[in-house]
């Protein structure tokens, strides 16, 4: 799945300006479609999420995005088979310096400078946290609408791409809407339902009449 800037600032806890800021300054860029101009959108991947969790906790712990930039310099440069430092490692740190525990588990590196260890952060906890946040947005709501003193059945969905969210009616082949926010997107799905009856009631006339 794709998540565009509004979903990732959601997810990752990090203000939109900030993540135009990262982006801007080619420290995180979103990964699957970059900003080219007015109006088009980021799209950021799974692991982009993972980077942006991280970078943001290392940050709230104390450690500047100078010291991860230099942090990931070094590790691109001297561990080349690692694509993505950020999602791809573990890190600790005491809020100054910065090490880093590599897939050998006993190989701990200075990625700055020596200090003493205090803080360890557990990236698989981080990525259960994402993926629940992930799965709570791809989660279906049902809600029911009055349209004509009937109620209808209909199923609410994100849109983790375009953001807001899309509805449909299944008692209603083909009957769906959407928007930008639950209210609004409930609302749509309202007129839909309507105008869909109205359809199906003026086709109905039209078989009689013949």
């Amino acid at each position: 799945m794709n998540y565009n800037t509004a979903t990732a600032s959601t997810i990752s806890g990090l203000s939109k300006r900030q993540l135009d800021y990262w982006d801007r300054t080619h420290f995180i860029k979103p990964s699957v479609h970059e900003a080219t101009g007015y109006g088009s959108a980021r799209l950021y991947s799974f692991t982009d999420l993972i980077q942006l969790k991280v970078a943001k906790t290392l940050k709230e712990k104390g450690v500047s995005i100078q010291k991860i930039r230099k942090a990931v310099r070094y590790l691109k440069n001297n561990m080349p088979d690692i694509d993505k430092p950020l999602a791809d490692l573990r890190f600790c740190t005491d809020g100054d310096t910065l090490f880093v525990i590599t897939r050998k588990n006993s190989e701990i590196i200075d990625a700055l400078h020596h200090g003493q260890l205090v803080f360890a952060m557990a990236l698989g906890e981080l990525i259960d946290e994402l993926k629940g946040q992930v799965e709570h947005l791809h989660d279906k709501r049902t809600y029911k609408v009055k349209v004509k003193r009937h109620a209808y059945k209909v199923i609410l969905h994100a849109d983790t791409e375009d953001g807001g969210y899309w509805v449909e009616c299944p008692e209603i082949p083909g009957c769906m809407s959407q928007g930008d926010s639950v209210e609004e997107s409930l609302d749509m799905i309202k007129d839909a339902i309507e105008g869909s009856l109205e359809v199906l009631s003026g086709k109905s006339k039209t078989r009689k009449a013949s």
